[in-house]
């Protein structure tokens, strides 16, 4: 069931990250900031995050985690802490 979790919240995130990037090519290891990411399409991944998968992810997480596959691990630590 982890794992399960794990790879849904990993593709909502791919999911948002893809389509506040304007760019479908997102591999889950790619660096938020070599996709020509900045702070502006950051606040609004940060506001989807909220919005679509219920957690808020402090900014300095996003510095910490430029990837999908970290930043989705990052969120799945914090729900497997809330539940």
């Amino acid at each position: 069931m982890t794992d399960e979790r794990t790879v849904m919240i990993a593709e909502r995130v791919h999911a948002i990250w893809c389509r506040e990037l304007q760019n479908d090519d997102v591999a889950y290891d790619d660096d938020f900031f070599a996709l020509a990411g900045h702070s502006l399409i950051m606040a609004k991944i940060q506001r989807a995050f909220v919005l679509e998968i219920g957690v808020e992810v402090p900014v300095d997480q996003l510095y910490r985690n430029p990837t999908v596959a970290s930043i989705s691990a990052y969120i799945e630590s914090l729900q497997t802490v809330a539940t």
